[in-house]
């Protein structure tokens, strides 16, 4: 198995572990009266997403792997466990807003109003050219982009209740 395939089975493996959490933090902030908003565009997400590791499968399985490209990516990583611990049980895929529960704003929702979509862009460009594959990192940034035009919008109309007091700031 080459290291291109050892990296992209840890990936895929990461992708689907964040699922599963997903899934679970859903059910229980649906269980406490949460909603969930812009559900209609998470398909596209979740399409995006997974052709993004097809495309990684097919076409760099066996590249060779640069060095600098996949260090910066592991390196988001740790932003990533970041937004994590910052989110905690209320980390979704989706869209879910629990009415009456405080925003977060600390970890780095205290500096930046979406750090895991930062992360993610960042990550859809690395990887593929952590594999020499320049034109999937420009086709899948362009194409996530647009869809986080669309889930950015969603998410600030869900969460720009004036009257939810944040948690974490001074």
């Amino acid at each position: 198995m080459s290291f291109a395939s050892v990296t992209l089975a840890l990936v895929t493996l990461q992708r689907l572990g964040e699922l599963a959490l997903s899934r679970r933090n859903t059910e229980r902030l649906l269980a406490q009266g949460a909603i969930e908003v812009g559900a209609g565009h998470y398909p596209l997400i979740v399409l995006l997403h997974a052709s993004w590791l097809i495309a990684l499968w097919i076409w760099g399985r066996n590249q060779d792997v640069n060095l600098a490209a996949l260090a910066a990516f592991v390196a988001l990583q740790g932003l990533r466990l970041w937004i994590l611990a910052a989110l905690g049980p209320r980390w979704t895929t989706r869209i879910i807003v629990l009415p009456g529960a405080p925003l977060i704003a600390s970890g780095p929702y205290r500096y930046f109003p979406h750090p895991n979509y930062a992360v993610v862009v960042a990550e859809i460009a690395l990887l593929p050219l952590a594999l020499h594959l320049p034109v999937l990192a420009l086709i899948f940034t362009v194409l996530n982009c647009a869809v986080l035009a669309v889930r950015i919008r969603a998410e600030n109309r869900a969460l720009s209740v004036s009257d939810w007091p944040r948690v974490g700031t001074p």
